[in-house]
Parts: structure tokens; C-alpha cells; sequence
């Protein structure tokens, strides 16, 4: 690692307590009030759904940013958060009342037309709620064990581990579209309506979501920085940067590795459990390589080292996303493009990077202007740590 990147590092780790608490209180603050006051129900419905995403980005810090493993394949753990939940509301919405014009009532829709006449057996618990929300982030969190024990332990990891994370994304997606009968194929599970009764198609339902949704990912975010705050977080620093070092120092590598990025996929299927919720249907189309790239992308814009700010680079992504696809219908995936391209070489460290570079300026220039340097201090400069969460960086 570069000494810059040495000096982020130590800048981070010296992070007040406060600081930490006013950045999630500003995002906080944005979220509850600015976003609700200044935009429509359809708007902050879409703002409601890039949330979702920001709940990958948040792991993404903690997996990629502190512990080095880049992982092209989280949208696997957001697809079976939200499938989790999606198979709940589905059998809720397939009561033998509203089926009854089916060859088999009481089975979900799609099961009739591919011609099952009774319901599969890993479907049946998922009838209770409680084995539901159970099953949001334990079934992803096993399976990102099963990963990381035949990855880890092997040492594999590096440019090998991202390729075999996109390979599971790929099976994956091709599993559930081709077991169209069981799982709804590529038009996933649809036509969602209802929570133990409550109609969550309403605009009052869409309004309770959205600050559900926030609370969670400010409860996310904050979980994420008391992990970082522990010698777990410290460790994981010193893996990323030294791994031979700490292997020699006593530690088992694997299972540090193997925590974070479980702990990566619980937060990513929460945000699929919620965006089922929100959006109200589920499909294959969240779990493929594709999405999975474009969630690393939300966490790089945002910056890799800031767990607030990849709630911004989310909330940026999106919304120009959808800007764009809106006013330049031909043209938005260029214009999509360009963005990525001017963040990467005008931002490197992501927005999070962006009030160090402006003091880097500030610098400068009073420099360049005959003012008289600060003298140097023998503590780290907090000062320098963005106000919006830590500062970005690459190592």
C-alpha cells in the first residue's frame, strides 16, 4: 500500500465517535426528512427501491473496502433475501379462495400453468412468517458460508475469487429460470399484495415501507461502523493490506474472511427482502452477473472506505440511471457510461473522497498565495475525514 494510503488508514482508524454519529445523523436527516418533504409518492417509492441496493453497497464496504475480497456476485444474496420473502407473499396471495379458478388451487400461478398439482415440499415452510424472515438472511448467510469455507480455506482469492463469485451468479440465475415451475422462471414471482393481511399496495403501505426500509439501512450502517470500530475491523485492514504477516502473527485468515463476507450477504439480502416488499414481485433479473457489477459500481462511486457513503453512491447511480433513461431514451447508457469514466478519473476515492481533495486544494492555493504553512502535527489530521462518513480510498 502507497503511504498516502498508509495515512487514509491511520485517519480512519483515529475517526471520533462523533464524527461517525453525525455523518449517519446528516444521512439520516436527508432520508427522513429532505427526501419525504421534497418529492412525490412515485418518486420517493424509486428512492425507496435504490435503498435496497444501498444494503449491498454497505457490505460491499466491509467486504471489499476493508477486507480486500472483491465480490462480483451479491446480487446472489440480495436475489434469495428477496425470493425469501417473495415465496411468503406469494403463497399468502395463492389461498384456495382467490385460486379456485385453477386446475389445483391453493398452488401458486405459475406452478398451475407449468402443470404442478401440489405445492414442493422446500415451499412449504415458507407458509409461516416467522421462517420467513428467518430464512431472509440465514439461507444467503449459508450459503456465503459454503462459498467462503471451499474458497478461503484454499486461499483462494484475488482476481480467482471475483471470477468464481460472477460463476455462481450466473448458475444461479440459470438455475431459477430454468425451473420455471418451482420458481417462476424469468418472470420471477409476481402479482405480490398482501402481508398477513395488510394490502401493501397503498400508498399509506408504500409510505410505512420507505421508512421501515431506512431505519433498517441506518440500523445496517451503524452495525457496520461499531464492527469496524472493534479489533475485528483492525484486523481486517491488516489482512487486506499484510495477510502473510497476520497469517504469521497467529490468526486463521479463512475465518476472519469468511465472517465479513457472510456478514456482506446477511445486509444484502435484508435489501432483497425489501425490495420485494416495496417493488412488489421478484426475479432472476437481481441475481445475474450484471447486477452484481453494478452494485460494485454503486460502492466505488460512493467510496470503498465509506459505509455512509455508499448510501450516496446509490441514491447518485440510480437516480442518474434513471434520468437518464428518461430524458435521452437512445442515448442513456452512454451518457451512464461517461458518468462512471468522470468519477473514476476525477474522483478516484468516490464522493467520499471529495472534501480531502478540496482541502488538498484549499492547501494549495494558500500556499501558492504566500500564506505560511500549519505547522505539523505528531496526532492525525480527523479534520481530513470527509463529514459525510470516512474518506475513500484505493490501496
Amino acid at each position: 500500500m502507497s503511504f498516502a494510503g498508509k495515512s487514509l488508514v491511520k485517519k480512519l482508524a483515529a475517526t471520533p465517535w462523533w464524527r461517525d454519529f453525525g455523518s449517519i445523523a446528516v444521512l439520516a436527516l436527508v432520508i427522513f426528512a429532505v427526501l419525504p418533504l421534497c418529492l412525490d409518492l412515485f418518486r420517493l417509492n424509486l428512492v425507496g427501491k435504490y435503498l435496497t441496493y444501498a444494503f449491498v453497497a454497505v457490505g460491499l464496504v466491509l467486504c471489499w473496502g476493508y477486507g480486500g475480497i472483491l465480490s462480483l456476485g451479491q446480487g446472489v444474496f440480495f436475489g434469495l433475501g428477496g425470493y425469501c420473502m417473495a415465496m411468503f407473499l406469494k403463497l399468502e396471495a395463492s389461498d384456495p379462495e382467490s385460486t379456485k379458478i385453477q386446475s389445483t388451487p391453493g398452488i401458486p400461478d405459475f406452478m398451475d400453468w407449468n402443470q404442478l398439482t401440489a405445492l414442493p415440499a422446500f415451499w412449504e415452510p415458507f407458509k409461516s412468517f416467522t421462517f420467513a424472515l428467518l430464512a431472509v438472511p440465514l439461507v444467503p448467510a449459508a450459503l456465503a458460508l459454503v462459498i467462503g469455507l471451499a474458497m478461503f480455506k484454499r486461499r483462494v482469492g484475488g482476481v480467482y475469487f471475483a471470477i468464481m463469485t460472477q460463476t455462481f451468479a450466473a448458475i444461479l440465475s440459470i438455475l431459477i429460470i430454468g425451473q420455471q415451475g418451482y420458481t417462476g422462471g424469468v418472470n420471477g414471482i409476481t402479482d405480490l399484495k398482501t402481508l398477513h393481511g395488510w394490502d401493501i399496495r397503498t400508498d399509506a403501505a408504500k409510505y410505512l415501507l420507505y421508512y421501515i426500509n431506512a431505519v433498517l439501512l441506518l440500523g445496517t450502517v451503524a452495525l457496520g461502523r461499531w464492527v469496524l470500530n472493534t479489533k475485528f475491523g483492525k484486523l481486517l485492514l491488516a489482512l487486506r493490506d499484510k495477510e502473510e504477516r497476520v497469517r504469521f502473527s497467529g490468526y486463521d485468515v479463512a475465518n476472519f474472511k469468511i465472517f465479513v463476507f457472510c456478514l456482506a450477504a446477511m445486509f444484502s439480502a435484508v435489501g432483497g427482502a425489501m425490495f420485494t416488499l416495496q417493488v412488489g414481485f421478484m426475479s432472476p433479473s437481481f441475481v445475474g452477473i450484471v447486477p452484481s457489477i453494478e452494485m460494485v459500481i454503486f460502492t466505488a462511486v460512493g467510496g470503498r472506505l465509506s459505509l455512509v457513503g455508499a448510501v450516496y453512491g446509490s441514491l447518485l447511480v440510480n437516480y442518474g440511471k434513471s434520468y437518464f433513461s428518461e430524458t435521452f431514451p437512445e442515448l442513456w447508457l452512454f451518457f451512464m457510461g461517461g458518468l462512471f469514466i468522470a468519477v473514476v478519473m476525477v474522483f478516484p476515492n468516490g464522493l467520499a473522497g471529495l472534501a480531502g481533495q478540496f482541502r488538498a486544494w484549499r492547501a494549495k492555493r494558500s500556499g501558492a498565495s504566500g500564506t505560511a504553512p500549519e505547522p505539523v502535527s505528531a496526532t492525525p489530521d480527523r479534520s481530513a475525514v470527509p463529514a459525510f462518513g470516512a474518506e475513500g480510498g484505493q490501496s
